[in-house]
This record gives structure tokens, sequence and C-alpha cells, in this order.
């Protein structure tokens, strides 16, 4: 209903991989999975809004892949049910933290290898996956095509999600293409000059 991006990252070889904010649509993420024969090895959560936790308990009791989420959110998860009010929809089943998510860490499935960026500002516990051998980034509601994450919801904070975005997004090779939780695709580059929100910092040479 909110049209949020769930990502499968799947290696070719071992068949194993990690799937991000699987927020709906369980049976469609199952599907996928099942058709590419990947197993999956963990269940990946950018930041703890019902639209990208709301099928993840679903995808754990179906794969038993542990969830991945910074504790910083848990205030969040542990409100499912105000957050399922506000939407007027049924509360999902709060997954649980079974491993806590860190500033660089390393999550491999196979050959994929994401590093874990702590990006927050739209909530406290977001995080974005780097990709370098990919060239590819995912953002979570932290960068969006032309704009940023909202911040005026429990959690938010405008200055640091600029911080975040500056310090920790626009230092990414500028070809980068970034995955935002919601819309089309970008890259670094076209954010740093384009963002009307957060203009990427020229430094004299």
């Amino acid at each position: 209903m909110l049209g949020c991006n769930c990502s499968i990252l799947g290696d070719e070889t071992t068949r194993e991989a990690i799937v991000v904010d699987p927020g709906d649509d369980v049976s469609k993420i199952v599907d996928i999975l099942n058709r590419n024969g990947l197993t999956t090895k963990m269940i990946v959560i950018t930041h703890a809004h019902i639209d990208h936790i709301g099928g993840a308990q679903k995808l754990r009791a179906i794969t038993g892949a542990p969830v991945y989420m910074h504790e910083a959110d848990k205030m969040l998860s542990d409100r499912l049910d105000i957050q399922a009010g506000w939407l007027g929809i049924e509360t999902p089943e709060d997954p649980g933290i079974d491993i806590p998510a860190h500033e660089g860490d390393i999550l491999r499935a196979g050959a994929v290898e994401a590093q874990v960026l702590h990006t927050p500002g739209h909530t406290q516990g977001s995080i974005s996956l780097y990709l370098p051998k990919e060239n590819k980034v995912i953002a979570g509601d932290t960068l969006f095509e032309g704009s940023v994450g909202r911040t005026d919801l429990p959690g938010g904070d405008t200055d640091q999600i600029k911080q975040s975005i500056r310090e920790k997004l626009y230092t990414l090779p500028d070809s980068t293409i970034v995955f935002p939780g919601h819309g089309g695709t970008t890259s670094i580059g076209k954010e740093k000059r384009s963002n009307p929100f957060v203009r990427g910092v020229t430094r004299a040479v």
C-alpha cells in the first residue's frame, strides 16, 4: 500500500540471499526466492517503520533467517500497533532483533558483500547498505531521487539526516547507484548536484 521497495541480494553460485525491507507481500518475496533457488541467509531492516518491517516476522517464520536491525529503532518496532493505527491497518507481529546492526559491519551472502552505514535522521536506527563491488547503495528512507526522508515522525532529526547524507552517502563515488526505500533509482553524483534538500559540498582544490 505504501510502495516500499524490497531488495533481494542473491549470489548466483551459492544461492544465498539477503532480503532487505520486506514490508509486505511476503508471498511474492518467497515466490521470487523459490523461483531463483535462493536460501535466505539474513533479513535486513533499514529502519523500523511499518512499511519496511511489516512482513519481516512472516518471512522469518518461513525462512528461519535472522532479523538484522539497529537497536536504536527498537522503540519503533515496539510500537507497531501505534504505527498501524495511524494507517488503519492490522498490526503486524514484531520480529524483534536477532542480530544488532553496527556501523562498519560487513554482511555476506556468497560473494555478495554489503557494508553497513549508520545513517540516522529519518529514524535513529536508520542504516544504508553499500555494495562496493556492484557500485550500489541501498539507502532506505535516508536519500531519495530529488528528496530526503521525512524527519517529522518520532526519532526524526533534520540536521542529523543532512549530516548522514553528506558524511556517509555523498562520500561514496559519484557513479554509485542509489536504491531508495521508495521510488526510482538515482546516483550519488546526481543528488550531490541537484538534490534541493542536501547539496554536495564543493571544495576548492
